[in-house]
């Protein structure tokens, strides 16, 4: 082995280390606070939940239905999963350690994502600045050490896991691995749904990928219909499965049909439960259709536009559900920021990072305070809250839009050289 190799190995191996240690140790040094945790909206969704999670365990452990009660609303899997585990009330160290492990698994994939390069140089484009770049090792551990990343993995959520699954489904797509590929990204729709819209643009950058290692290019037709079957197949067999699980094909409806519907308005980071909350019940399937459809129309579009950066837009794409989806949280949003770092050569043409810093670790700070002066001092009402979450959208967003403007501005720095460093307006 290199030595350079060798280094590597031991950082990554030191990185880790730390990360699981702090994990297990702020687990057992405060013991009540993943249930704390667990119990904040910034963190916790109807369905990513893990006391809602307990509850369906609890009915599936005791031969009831666990969508008996509307109480669960996430994946039937999950249940024989956690049932193999310790009762997390008197014995919670081996779900705290699983968690631990899903936080390094998602490292893992992450890293691999760093040494792919794709972020700055695909097939068909190259940066002219894809040599400004962090080491796989500074960004892991961002992720590793992001705060949001570890109060995620503190309330045991289950968006960790269908983050574990996208970053592994990028990282597969980045590698050329078809079936990993597949089987990732289906166990990430299978249990937050809106992954599925990541698929256009990995399939594009698995597509590259392909062709990149076998020097010939695939046939475009075939590759989109074999792998659409696959994913097809893969995700078709996890729901029959569910559905010999539970005897039926209702929890389609206590899963899937929450998240399109919207029944529960749960407080989040979000941006639909206000606005439904305030909705005439005559208007409310209209709107419904009109929210679902503009989260969904950014795939096609992106996806076509920057057909050339597929990552870049895979990545684009999880601030988009960090923010338009019916039920986000922080973990969401701590995916996409994690990401952000792979394009460190977009950084110095982005316009607005002090404005989106400041925007998101303004709401972050004052978020729980808004919180709390509703629900328990009762000096406050729902509009303290949904301000300081509208905050929270507009910092991400700004950081969507402005790294848009980076990767077009890049792209056409390499498309009209002459232009580089010189000040362009649309007319």
């Amino acid at each position: 082995m290199a030595p350079d190799s060798t280094h590597k190995a031991a950082l990554f191996a030191a990185l880790f280390a730390a990360a699981a240690a702090l994990r297990l140790l702020l687990f057992q040094a405060f013991p009540l606070l993943p249930h704390r945790l667990a119990g904040r909206v910034e963190l916790s969704t109807p369905v990513s939940s893990f006391k809602r999670l307990q509850e369906g365990l609890y009915l599936y452990t005791h031969n009831v239905d666990p969508y008996h009660g509307g109480v669960y609303h996430q994946a039937p899997l999950l249940l024989p999963l956690f049932s193999f585990l310790p009762d997390a009330s008197s014995s919670p160290f081996a779900t705290n350690l699983l968690f631990t492990v899903v936080d390094l698994l998602s490292a893992h994939a992450l890293a691999q994502i760093a040494d792919s390069g794709h972020a700055a140089a695909t097939r068909l484009f190259k940066s002219s600045r894809q040599g400004l770049r962090w080491s796989s090792a500074a960004i892991v551990a961002g992720f590793l050490f992001n705060p949001f990343t570890l109060a995620t993995c503190m309330a045991r959520s289950t968006t960790t896991l269908t983050n574990l699954f996208i970053l592994t489904a990028m990282a597969k797509a980045c590698q050329g691995a078809s079936t990993t590929f597949l089987l990732a990204l289906s166990a990430a729709s299978y249990l937050a749904m809106h992954p599925i819209l990541l698929f256009p643009p990995l399939l594009v950058l698995l597509y590259d990928a392909r062709a990149d290692r076998s020097k010939t290019t695939p046939n475009a037709l075939a590759f989109t219909a074999v792998h659409t079957l696959g994913l097809t197949v893969i995700s078709g067999t996890l729901l029959l499965a569910s559905a010999l699980l539970t005897d039926s094909w209702d929890f389609l409806g206590a899963t899937y049909g929450v998240r399109l519907l919207l029944p529960d308005l749960t407080p989040n980071v979000g941006l639909w439960w206000y606005f439904f909350t305030e909705m005439f019940d005559s208007f409310r399937d209209f709107f419904l259709g009109v929210f679902w459809l503009h989260v969904a129309s950014y795939t096609p579009g992106l996806t076509i536009r920057l057909r050339t950066q597929p990552l870049f837009v895979a990545t684009t794409l999880t601030g988009i559900f960090a923010i338009f989806t019916p039920y986000p949280s922080v973990a969401d949003a701590a995916l996409y920021l994690s990401l952000v770092p792979l394009f460190r050569h977009l950084f110095p043409l982005m316009r607005y990072t002090f404005l989106a810093s400041a925007a998101v670790l303004y709401a972050s700070f004052l978020g729980p305070a808004f919180y709390h002066l509703w629900v328990y001092a009762g000096s406050g009402n729902a509009n303290f809250f949904y301000a300081i979450t509208l905050v929270w959208s507009l910092g991400l967003s700004i950081i969507v839009g402005d790294s848009l403007f980076a990767a077009l501005r890049d792209e056409l720095d390499v498309q009209r050289p002459e232009l580089r460093d010189k000040e362009v307006k649309r007319i």
